[in-house]
């Protein structure tokens, strides 16, 4: 966990403050990189406890193009419930709990025809299913892109993507009988480090890991690219404490042999061994 320990204290320390849509205020870096090797372990961090059942259900969520919170809510994962409350929804127009067209839908279905009754026609693009199509007809393509942030639709919901687009990167086999190695390099617009960056750290290493396994290949590195990193006013103590605790082993995660292709994985199919994490650290939220 050095790499997201490095871009704490350099926030800490060579960040500067400036105000934000919340009013909470926030100190701020501009652009960051951070490199994960995923065969030395999945990086989940150790310095708190970070709840992999959050990640890998709105992992799972995203992959399924959902966008109403009520299967999180079902799940007990409560991470998206302040921007779908009745107030945050009705300032564009929708019911409580539809976050409007957030990532499972420009995932799944992006620039979809809107219909009049706020949902959309089946007629956008897949960019999943082009991905593992793609990766499997022509993997050395330099086209591996997933972008969630769509233009025309970044104001009509309270949260636009802050995880913007992602590449896939495959390496060819260094020997013969060896598999190609997949990466994954995501471009974050905007990332509340102490909250949100370790969900995201993990959800994409998870995405990396499944997206391999169903390619029949290895997982080779995740990159994290920020814009915007900051941590909040209110977390900046939170932070500190973190820094002060001493980065424990990586677990391992592990996921069904038998699961083939990426729309089949359930939760049921992820298992992480050996996670022993430093205790949670509270933190409020901005909304």
């Amino acid at each position: 966990m050095k790499a997201y320990h490095d871009l704490l204290r350099a926030i800490l320390e060579r960040g500067r403050d400036r105000p934000d849509r919340t009013g909470t205020g926030t100190r701020s870096l501009f652009g960051w990189q951070m490199r994960f090797d995923l065969a030395e372990g999945f990086p989940l961090v150790t310095t708190k406890k970070v709840h992999l059942k959050s990640v890998a259900h709105e992992l799972l969520w995203f992959i399924r193009g959902e966008t109403r919170v009520h299967a999180l809510q079902q799940a007990g994962v409560r991470i998206w419930n302040e921007w779908a409350t009745a107030e945050q929804t009705a300032r564009f127009g929708r019911t409580e709990g539809d976050l409007g067209p957030v990532y499972g839908h420009q995932w799944r279905n992006f620039g979809a025809t809107p219909n009049d009754d706020g949902t959309y026609a089946r007629d956008g693009v897949d960019q999943l299913a082009r991905i593992m199509r793609d990766l499997a007809e022509r993997p050395y393509s330099r086209r591996h892109i997933v972008t969630g942030w769509n233009p025309r639709e970044a104001d009509q919901v309270a949260l636009p993507p802050c995880h913007t687009l992602f590449q896939f990167y495959v390496a060819p086999p260094v020997e013969d009988g060896e598999p190609p190695e997949l990466s994954c390099q995501l471009y974050q617009r905007s990332a509340d480090v102490f909250l949100g960056v370790p969900f995201n750290i993990a959800s994409y290493a998870l995405l990396t890991l499944m997206v391999a396994q169903v390619a029949g290949m290895k997982p080779g590195a995740f990159v994290h690219t920020f814009g915007d990193a900051h941590l909040y006013q209110n977390h900046l103590e939170q932070a500190r404490l973190q820094l002060s605790r001493e980065p424990r082993p990586l677990p391992r995660l592990v996921l069904d042999p038998a699961v083939r292709d990426l729309f089949d994985f359930r939760f049921e199919h992820i298992a992480l061994e050996g996670y022993d994490p430093h205790p949670h650290i509270a933190a409020e939220v901005s909304v």
